[in-house]
């Protein structure tokens, strides 16, 4: 890919980056199967690396740009390379999807755009398969580096990473996008913990318009995963106000993920593990922490989200035992 290209696809990217509508209009054409992807399928691994020294005050003039004439603008070789990136993409997904962790599906394909030019004999399955032997990001990194003999900053792959996902809302974590159930809840606040969402007064999910950094405050994590249609890709108005039921003491909670945890102000999520995440005011972003380190006094559930029956019968259980006292 030529300089010129590159330095084009550079400023292109921080643009599409921040404007979600034109982001849109390109990966309809690049990857159809993931909103939000064109970055990853398109922009040179020197592209990426250096993304993270533009800065939020980088002036970036309006594009026009039509993707069919962006795609027949390019020479045969590069034209060739994203054609061969969006099938490998594509293997990507796809092999994810069959190994269950989906969730991870765009950090997949980000380190395989970034990193995996050189790479011969590439193997979607294979590659996938580490993904799911990963206790956490940093072994991920070491095994990736190790299987294919790379070299990957850990450190640089986390600037990357949660650059991207800040940037888009991931379509891959969700199990089921035509309910609200208890599980998806939990993957929307861990997604938000991981995308580095900040905390903001009357946020739930969307970008600021000033900053581009997507913001949430306490209860607003919740309503934020309330009012997101998945299809749409939008945030619909359907709740204000989140509406709660304390259920029992925490030492009663089902080991349940989506389970909301609560300790009289505070609202937090349990996603596993024994581990909890909310958005706080005091830390200022969306934080995780063991459920033991912090002050949580009871588990709830919230009106809107559909829970499993081990949670009915828990409820069920408590309601028994309160009326035979």
């Amino acid at each position: 890919m030529s300089a010129t290209v590159a330095a084009a696809l550079k400023k292109a990217a921080v643009y599409i980056l921040g404007d979600e509508k034109k982001r849109g209009k390109l990966v309809t054409v690049v990857l159809s199967a993931a909103v939000g992807l064109l970055l990853l399928l398109c922009a040179p691994a020197v592209m990426l690396s250096s993304l993270g020294e533009v800065g939020e005050e980088a002036q970036v003039p309006e594009l026009h740009i039509n993707a069919d004439d962006f795609y027949s603008s390019l020479d045969s070789e590069s034209r060739q390379r994203l054609d061969d990136i969006r099938s490998a993409g594509n293997d990507i997904a796809n092999a994810m999807d069959e190994k269950g962790v989906k969730v991870q599906t765009i950090k997949a394909q980000l380190i395989y755009m970034s990193y995996f030019e050189d790479v011969q004999n590439f193997n979607a399955e294979s590659y996938a398969n580490l993904f799911v032997v990963a206790p956490n990001d940093s072994d991920l990194i070491a095994a990736i580096n190790s299987t294919y003999g790379l070299d990957i900053d850990y450190d640089e792959f986390v600037r990357t990473y949660t650059f991207i996902m800040n940037s888009t809302i991931n379509a891959f974590m969700f199990t089921d996008t035509g309910t609200k159930n208890c599980a998806d809840l939990a993957a929307w606040a861990d997604n938000a913990y991981i995308s580095g969402w900040g905390y903001m007064n009357g946020f739930i999910g969307e970008r600021n318009e000033t900053d581009r950094i997507r913001y949430a405050d306490n209860a607003g994590l919740v309503l934020g995963y309330l009012n997101y249609s998945p299809t749409d890709k939008k945030f619909d108005p359907d709740y204000d106000t989140l509406v709660y039921t304390e259920q029992g003491g925490i030492d009663t909670m089902p080991e349940v993920v989506g389970i909301g945890l609560f300790d009289g102000s505070q609202h937090g999520i349990y996603v596993g593990n024994g581990e909890v995440v909310y958005s706080s005011e005091n830390a200022g972003y969306v934080t995780k922490e063991a459920v033991s380190n912090g002050s949580w006094t009871s588990w709830c559930t919230y009106e809107g989200i559909e829970y499993p029956q081990e949670v009915e019968d828990a409820i069920e259980s408590l309601s028994g035992e309160s009326s035979s006292e």
